[in-house]
């Protein structure tokens, strides 16, 4: 007696069947295996494109989507409470500046970003 291979949870009667059982399975994208909101595709594709390296890990653009993410509902969270100190309901670029320039690591990361806006003007200028 020949014994069948068992295909996980697909039961088989025959080969045209498995296939079309097989292929009718979704695709899950990188984000949801990880459980991240922001695009681990994309991360991964700046990565490749900007050359930062010559060889890139599987791991490196989850971990990174996830750092940003994580950044990101940071500068979220605490821009909402900026904006309820100041009786708004809605979020306001104004109130991620007071964060960013408040927040003491925040600033040390973004530095001033209006500082940038001057700097790029004087090279216009030039």
């Amino acid at each position: 007696m020949a014994r069948r291979r068992s295909r996980g949870n697909i039961s088989c009667k025959g080969n045209t069947s498995c296939r079309n059982k097989i292929s009718s399975r979704r695709n899950i994208s990188r984000s949801t295996r990880a459980e991240l909101q922001f695009p681990v595709s994309r991360v991964d594709h700046y990565l490749r494109e900007g050359k930062y390296s010559r060889r890139l890990s599987s791991s490196a653009p989850v971990f990174l989507a996830g750092v940003l993410e994580y950044i990101a509902s940071n500068i979220l969270d605490l821009a909402g409470e900026e904006a309820h100190t100041n009786g708004r309901k809605r979020i306001t670029p104004e109130h991620v500046y007071q964060v960013v320039e408040n927040n003491e690591q925040l600033h040390e990361l973004f530095g001033d970003p209006r500082s940038v806006d001057e700097e790029t003007s004087e090279l216009n200028e030039n």
